[in-house]
This record gives C-alpha cells, sequence and structure tokens, in this order.
C-alpha cells in the first residue's frame, strides 16, 4: 500500500489525468451504446415462468408493452357525444404516433367491457410495438402529451402502466445533489479545511460516476436492473465519502505530527489504508454472496454494486493522496497551520464528548447495554409482520397520472382491473380444447374472481389462454391467496381426466413466485454472507468472540432497519408526508439486498471500531483500557461518517422512486442505528461485560490461522519522536480516521 501511495504522489498529476480518462471514457462508451435494463422477475421452472414462456412461444404478436389511458366525467357519461368524439379523435390521432401498435378502444363492439357500469369511466388499451425497457421515452411523452390534451373542465384524463410511469422519473438528480451537499457541509465542520472537506466529495464523484457509466454498458452484457445504477450511485457516495474521510482523518493527524505531505499521505494510505481496502472487501463479499441465489436478476445487481464499492475503494487509495499532494498544508485550516508553525507538533489526547462518553459507558455497561438491546429490539418488532409482494401504481404519490389512473380503474371497474391473472396453457388434442373451453365458466364461480374473458387461441390452435380479474387489488394478500386456490383446486379440477397442464401467470403470480425463491433461499444466503464476514474477523483479530459479536449486532441492524421499512412502506407510517405514496408490500427482492449491503456497510464500522480497540490489546493487555480508549479515538470520527452516509441514504428518498427510497430509508435506519447505538454502546458495553473473554481463541487455531493486520502501526514513527512526552499524554492516538 505504501508504495502505491507513493507513487501517485509522485506522479500525482498521472493519476488524476488516469482517472479523469476512465470517467470520460466510460461516460463516452454508455451514452454511446445507450441503457439497456431488464426488469425481468420471472424464474424459470415456476408457474408464472411457465405461462409466460408459452405466451411468448405461442403468441408472438404480445411482445409489446401495454398502457392505458383513462378518462371519467363526473357530469355526464362517457357515452355522451361530446365525450365520444373527442376521446375517438384523440385515440385515432395516438395510434399514429411513433412507436404505438394498436390502439383497442371502447367505442365498439368489443369494446363494451371498457365502460364502467356507471357509465362515468371507460379505457383504452395501447400497445407499443416494444417491451418498456426498450421504448424512447420520447415516444412514451408524445402519447402522454397527445392524451392529456383531450381533458377539459368536466373531463379527466389520465395515463397508466409501466411506460407512461418513465415519464414520472425525476428529470434532475435532486437526491444526489441534497446528499453531496449536506455531505460536504458536514466534513468541513469536521475538517475546518474547505479543501480537505472537498476531496472526499470529489473522489467519490468520479469513482461512482465511472462506475454508474460502467453498469449503464454491464447492461448489454448481462440482465441488470434498472434501479441498478441508482442503487450503485446510493452505496457508492455513501462509503466513497466515508472511505475518504478515514484516510484524509489519518492524513491531517500526520500533519498535525511534523509529517510533509508526501510523508503524511504515504502513512495515511499504508494504514487507514488497509483498513478501507479490507472493509470494501468485506462490502463486496456481502454483495457478491447474491450470486449464489443463481438468479439472473440479482446478479447483475450484485456484480454492479460491487463494481462501484470496488472503483470507490480504488479512488480512496489512489485518487485521494494525489489530490492531497496538490493541496499540500491546506489539508489543515489555518488556525491549524498557524498552531503548527508557533508550537510544533504535540500529542493528541482524546477530549470533548467522544472521551467523556467512552468514560461514561466504562461506568455502566449493564444498564446502557440494556437499553440499547431494549431499542433495537421495539425497532425490529415491525419485521415479524413483513408482507413480500409487487407494490403497484396504487403506491404512487396521489398526484402522479399513473396513481389516478389506478384509482378511476379501481374505482370504476374493481381493483382487479388493474393486475389481471392470466391462465396459459398447451393443447394436446380435442379432451384438452373441451377443458380449456369450459374453464372460463368455472372461474366465474371461483371466489374472488370478478369476471373471466373468453379463451384465445394461438393461429396453431396448440396454445390458449385465459384473462382472470380478480377482485382485489394486485398487492392484495387475498389474490395471492386467489393464485395459490387456483393453481391447488380449480385447475387441476378442471383438468381432470386429461393432459392439460394450465399454469398461472401475471403480475401478482410472478411476484409471488418471485418470493417464494428468494425465502426459500435467503436461509443459505444469509449463512455464506455471516460465515464469510465471520472469517474474515477472526483472521483479522483472532478471537472467537470478535466476530460472534459482529454477527449478532449485524442481525439485530438488519432486523431494526427491516421493521423502520415495514413501518413506513407497508404500514404507511408517514409515508404519503414523504411523498413515497400509499402503503404496500415489501419488494421480494429487498431482502436479499439490504441483507447484502447492510451487513456489508456494518462491518466498515467493526473494523474500525474494534481494529483501535485490538492495537490497544495488544500493547496493553488491558481490556477496560483497549476498550476505553477505541471507543474514544474511533467515536468522533465514526459518528461524522455516519452523519454523512445517513444524509446520502436519506437524500435518495427524494429520488421518486419507492425501491430506492426503500433502499435509501433502510440503509439510512441501519447505519443510525449501527453508529450510534450498536457500536458506540452495546458493543463497548458488552466488551466492558466480557473482558479478556473479548480475545479469547483457541491455542491449535491460533497455530493454524495466518497472521496479517488490518491496519499496521504508523510507518513514520520516528516522527513522532520529536513530540514531547508527558505522563498524561496518550501513545499516539490517531485512531480517530481507523
Amino acid at each position: 500500500m505504501a508504495a502505491i501511495a507513493r507513487w501517485c504522489i509522485r506522479h500525482r498529476l498521472i493519476a488524476v489525468l488516469l482517472w479523469l480518462l476512465a470517467l470520460g471514457g466510460t461516460a463516452t462508451a454508455a451514452v454511446l451504446a445507450g441503457s439497456a435494463y431488464s426488469n425481468d422477475y420471472n424464474v424459470p421452472g415456476t408457474e408464472s415462468g411457465r405461462a409466460a414462456e408459452l405466451l411468448q412461444s405461442g403468441f408472438t404478436d404480445l411482445g409489446g408493452d401495454t398502457d392505458t389511458i383513462v378518462w371519467h366525467t363526473s357530469d355526464s357519461t362517457v357515452r355522451a357525444d361530446d365525450v365520444r368524439q373527442t376521446m375517438t379523435r384523440t385515440l385515432h390521432a395516438v395510434e399514429e404516433l411513433p412507436g404505438v401498435g394498436a390502439v383497442t378502444g371502447p367505442y365498439g363492439a368489443a369494446g363494451a367491457g371498457q365502460i364502467s357500469g356507471d357509465g362515468r369511466t371507460a379505457y383504452a388499451v395501447i400497445t407499443f410495438d416494444q417491451r418498456v425497457e426498450d421504448i424512447p421515452a420520447p415516444q412514451v411523452e408524445a402519447v402522454v402529451d397527445t392524451a392529456r390534451q383531450a381533458a377539459s373542465g368536466h373531463l379527466q384524463v389520465e395515463l397508466g402502466g409501466p411506460a407512461v410511469a418513465l415519464t414520472e422519473a425525476p428529470s434532475v438528480h435532486l437526491g444526489e445533489a441534497v446528499g453531496v451537499v449536506v455531505a460536504a457541509v458536514v466534513l468541513f465542520l469536521a475538517f475546518g479545511s474547505f479543501a480537505a472537506s472537498m476531496l472526499p466529495i470529489a473522489t467519490a464523484l468520479v469513482s461512482v460516476g465511472t462506475a454508474y457509466a460502467g453498469t449503464v454498458l454491464l447492461g448489454h452484457a448481462m440482465t441488470v436492473a434498472d434501479f441498478a445504477p441508482m442503487l450503485g450511485m446510493l452505496i457508492g457516495l455513501g462509503v466513497g465519502i466515508d472511505y475518504a474521510l478515514f484516510i484524509v482523518t489519518r492524513h491531517r493527524r500526520g500533519l498535525r505530527q511534523g509529517l510533509t505531505v508526501g510523508e503524511a499521505g504515504e502513512n495515511a494510505v499504508a494504514t487507514t489504508g488497509r483498513a478501507v481496502v479490507f472493509a470494501g472487501a468485506t462490502v463486496c463479499i456481502a454483495l457478491l454472496g447474491m450470486l449464489i441465489l443463481r438468479l439472473g436478476f440479482l446478479d447483475g445487481v450484485a456484480i454492479a454494486a460491487s463494481l462501484t464499492v470496488v472503483l470507490t475503494v480504488a479512488a480512496s487509495v489512489t485518487l485521494l493522496p494525489a489530490l492531497l499532494s496538490f493541496i499540500g498544508p491546506r489539508a489543515l485550516g489555518r488556525r491549524e497551520r498557524a498552531r503548527l508553525a508557533a508550537h510544533g507538533p504535540r500529542p493528541e489526547v482524546p477530549t470533548g464528548f467522544a472521551a467523556r462518553w467512552s468514560a461514561f459507558v466504562e461506568r455502566h455497561p449493564k444498564l446502557l447495554g440494556a437499553v440499547a438491546a431494549a431499542v433495537m429490539l421495539v425497532l425490529a418488532l415491525p419485521a415479524s409482520a413483513l408482507h413480500l409482494g409487487t407494490s403497484d401504481q396504487g403506491n404512487n404519490p396521489a398526484s402522479a397520472t399513473t396513481r389516478k389512473a389506478y384509482d378511476l380503474l379501481a374505482e370504476g371497474f374493481g381493483p382487479g382491473v388493474n393486475g389481471p391473472l392470466t391462465i396459459a396453457a398447451r393443447l394436446d388434442g380435442a379432451g384438452d380444447r373441451l377443458a380449456m373451453d369450459g374453464l372460463p365458466a368455472t372461474l366465474r364461480h371461483t371466489p374472488g374472481v370478478a369476471s373471466a374473458g373468453p379463451v384465445t387461441y394461438n393461429s396453431g390452435g396448440d396454445t390458449a389462454f385465459v384473462t382472470v380479474v380478480p377482485t382485489t387489488s394486485p398487492q392484495s394478500r387475498e389474490t395471492s391467496d386467489l393464485v395459490d386456490r387456483l393453481r391447488t383446486e380449480v385447475l387441476p379440477g378442471a383438468a381432470e381426466n386429461t393432459s392439460l397442464r394450465a399454469h398461472v401467470g401475471g403480475v401478482t403470480a410472478g411476484y409471488d413466485d418471485f418470493a417464494r425463491i428468494i425465502v426459500g433461499k435467503l436461509p443459505l444466503f444469509v449463512g455464506v454472507v455471516v460465515g464469510l464476514g465471520c472469517l474474515l474477523l477472526l483472521l483479522a483479530f483472532r478471537s472467537v468472540g470478535i466476530p460472534l459479536k459482529a454477527a449478532a449486532m449485524n442481525v439485530a441492524a438488519v432486523a431494526a432497519s427491516f421493521g423502520v421499512v415495514v413501518a413506513v412502506f407497508q404500514w404507511g407510517w408517514g409515508s404519503e408526508a414523504l411523498g413515497l405514496g400509499s402503503s404496500g408490500p415489501i419488494e421480494p427482492f429487498l431482502p436479499v439486498i439490504m441483507v447484502s449491503v447492510l451487513f456489508g456497510l456494518s462491518m466498515d464500522y467493526q473494523v474500525f471500531l474494534v481494529g483501535r480497540m485490538y492495537e490497544e490489546w495488544l500493547e496493553t493487555g488491558d481490556n477496560r483500557r483497549a476498550v476505553r480508549v477505541g471507543l474514544a479515538e474511533t467515536g468522533r470520527v465514526i459518528n461524522s461518517a455516519a452523519v454523512i452516509m445517513i444524509s446520502v441514504f436519506l437524500a435518495f428518498v427524494l429520488s421518486g422512486d419507492r425501491v430506492i427510497a426503500m433502499f435509501g430509508i433502510a440503509l439510512a435506519a441501519a447505519v443510525a442505528l449501527d453508529a450510534f447505538v450498536l457500536r458506540t454502546l452495546l458493543v463497548p458495553a458488552l466488551m466492558h461485560l466480557l473482558g479478556g473473554a473479548n480475545w479469547w481463541l483457541p491455542r491449535r487455531l491460533d497455530r493454524l490461522l495466518p497472521r496479517f493486520s488490518i491496519e499496521p502501526p504508523d510507518t513514520r514513527a520516528p516522527a513522532r519522536a520529536k513530540i514531547p512526552q508527558t505522563a498524561e499524554s496518550v501513545r499516539e492516538p490517531a485512531r480517530e480516521g481507523a
């Protein structure tokens, strides 16, 4: 690490230009290639997956995205001449737009079912000629603008569907901008130097920008969800700024101890930089743990997020020291430079709130440990009610046209029309066709079914499907129960004495199948992630107790953050006030991604906090002193890092994307609890209570394990000889940044 830092400092201009070239090159390639995201939740081998395969192979004309235009009048009916003429003209205009394959309206013999029973609401189905991820945004915007021109004082026109939702995405990255500004303010308050506070921001922006463009390109090579770039940016800005903060803190301490700019930068990378690499490796291991689930949808997310973390770590140990050498002594504030020039290097003794808090925890470990455990338990309680499922456009903000269209359809036709089920089957002989012909009548008498359409056969007559409209919304538990009932009771009974095998597909069925796969593999996934994390900590701290406590703390942080997510998004506590729409189920892929990210981030603070305690333990053999000094010297920088990360994560709530907002709130809650409850309260309290048992390791295991150091002692010890030693001074406490 020291050699890397030395090269980057001596060739600082080349190092900076190489990173700018990487950013510019990947960004240019991403712009030229365009995006190719895919939100494919279908899992081959599941019921919904088989239904999708049958439709795709048997009905080639069903491949385009379908959206809806909904109109409503409160003072007449949609059959009134003026409304009919206006909407007929509008639908014809929409049908002539580029990218639109067909528009099926209600004003015809086949469209009677598209007018509500009270005659006040109607809808038309727009079929695009491409799937939603391939439709150019300008084409969708033209459809929305053309349709909305028909609206008037007595005629409300709204649009819904996945393609229309693309037009509601924020045009500017407000969340990222707010997060970066807040981080800059916190850094300036922590450092007192404008130049030093800008370097972590610059380093994170360059690395995250490169990773964002790389994720766009990755979408052309594998399945990458459309939220993956935003998720990567969320993680990258958080950890990137934090990692740079730790290294800059150590660099500034070196300058205060009398080191030259080059020596301080080299020392910071050789010490804290090693801890940053280790912490980043734990985050990547946790993220790549998603690969064991063997779900293509999550593979792209895991690799994209890991790419972001790798680039942020690389920038922290290469680009950052080069930038630090450019600003020279200005990494210190004016007062610090003046004090250093007037009085020379002085010992740094932990003072202030961090030192007082550390002593307070040492005096009351039982009480404070019990309070911290109670807080975590209470916050984790809502997680027991976790419901995985599809959050539809009924969860969008009330002002969105997609939400208004959803509500109009639900009021006029019933909530199930927003998420119909599709029953598809392969036919083999006259018996199968006869059974399929009788299926709609059976479905109409099934509890939970509002309506069932006629059977539609393909041109070859070997594949057919029936559209079923439930009485409940797509995200309702009752709709999931209906899917199970159709699969286990209704369809087997209808196909009795035939070879017919019908499969239930649709939005709700697909999400339910995806959730079952996730839940079934979650224990294995968590076991692998926790096991690998414990192994790394075992090697680093040569203790059995430290990894076990870390695993317990990580599980507590995950459970509590899940509780917060359930309360806000599933129970709706404040979701409308925050502009996040109404309450609804939690996305089925959220637990896996959250576990990966949260375990990785929790390991960061564990490494920086316990690493300093471990060093003190090795030097003194005094557990009480090790815990007290470790907490006092790392508490301030960990809290500063946590405030930055929380600010960045919460800022993503402004993204307007429900999924990204879920991640933002979950990660912000986890980091807040981890930094302010677990690492600065529960962990030190437990370590005080356990005493020397914290560092116990069987001798035989100790001999077998390889030895390596996360953060070795400062490499410039001779420079510290200039500092006068007193009885009151504490050994080089410079673990604020560790």
